[in-house]
């Protein structure tokens, strides 16, 4: 044992024996996390399922949540998606925000951090090791080394997630005064909300695809039945733009108060054109703020270099020929 002992120190450096260990822990963990994901169905579950008519005790979450024969990672449901249903609903939301409307996205969003961590640890252990090999280096480098690219990894689908988010809100927010604008023509030119809807949708496919899906889901789920105040409070949530939830709530009102849906689109659309407009001039106007630091870095200093730098050059070759002679 100490033959080894010392055979791992000469080969590993003095942290030899714990990163030994470690990866042994590492490997481990490797083989025992497939027999646990794997996890047969228990035949008691299965005798209860069939006595109760095939399984029509299974909750409306476990339905909506339950995928189709060819999705792989339906036996790891359980591992992958939140127990909680608030969580579950807070991460399905921000993937409807970001775009994502399948219903085994929040499955897939916890397996890519699953693996895209898993990933960034063995990235992180293969270059403790190699880092080890070349030299000494302390433990805490070496906890660095090791983790920093497994929270790097495990954190990347968020932040993929969040930056698509944003672009969403913000490609949905400049198309939304045109889309009301379309929608007041096609009201006023004696089409229904339902109707408008679906005309807005096919006209603005070219220029915003955003916000062309989100009207022809509404019109889609309004054919399909659903309730016309939930179909609009839904693409709210879905948009999760300030201006969308409150056009929103004016259509609601006015549907409930039996008010001029017309008059409603003309008023909202008006004020949509001038926040836009203040939007513009609130960038315009921040925009030389911005532009002091770039123009102090990558302006100044050229321009001081041609209009000084003649005289300092001559001002040092007149003082060395003073000098020397």
């Amino acid at each position: 044992m100490e033959a080894l002992q010392t055979a791992i120190v000469e080969t590993l450096g003095q942290s030899g024996p714990a990163l030994l260990v470690g990866a042994l822990g590492f490997l481990m963990i490797l083989l025992t996390l497939p027999i646990f994901l794997k996890r047969e169905k228990d035949p008691l579950d299965k005798l209860k399922n069939s006595a109760r008519g095939l399984g029509n005790d299974i909750s409306k979450s476990d339905q909506l949540r339950s995928g189709s024969s060819r999705d792989k990672l339906e036996k790891y449901s359980d591992f992958l998606e939140p127990k909680d249903a608030e969580e579950y609903s807070a991460v399905k939301l921000k993937l409807l925000q970001a775009g994502y409307r399948g219903k085994n996205a929040v499955r897939t969003f916890h397996f890519l951090q699953f693996a895209f961590g898993m990933f960034g640890l063995l990235l992180g252990a293969a270059i403790a090791i190699y880092r080890t090999i070349q030299g000494e280096v302390t433990s805490q480098d070496l906890a660095v080394t090791v983790l920093a690219p497994a929270v790097i990894g495990y954190m990347a689908p968020r932040y993929w997630v969040t930056r698509r988010q944003n672009a969403r809100k913000l490609a949905l927010e400049n198309a939304f005064p045109d889309s009301l604008d379309l929608m007041l023509v096609c009201v006023e030119a004696g089409q229904s909300l339902d109707q408008a809807i679906l005309r807005v949708a096919n006209e603005l496919k070219a220029g915003f695809p955003e916000m062309a899906e989100e009207y022809e889901t509404v019109s889609q789920e309004l054919k399909a039945g659903k309730e016309k105040t939930s179909v609009l409070k839904d693409m709210g949530e879905r948009c999760g733009n300030q201006d969308i939830t409150s056009f929103v709530t004016v259509l609601v009102q006015s549907q409930q108060f039996g008010t001029s849906i017309a008059d409603a689109l003309r008023v909202y659309s008006s004020e949509m054109r001038d926040k836009r407009i203040m939007r513009a001039e609130e960038k315009a106007n921040k925009l030389p703020v911005k532009m002091t630091l770039a123009t102090m870095m990558f302006t100044v200093p050229p321009l001081l270099l041609i209009l000084v730098g003649p005289s300092v050059y001559a001002i040092v070759v007149n003082l060395s020929n003073n000098g020397s002679g």
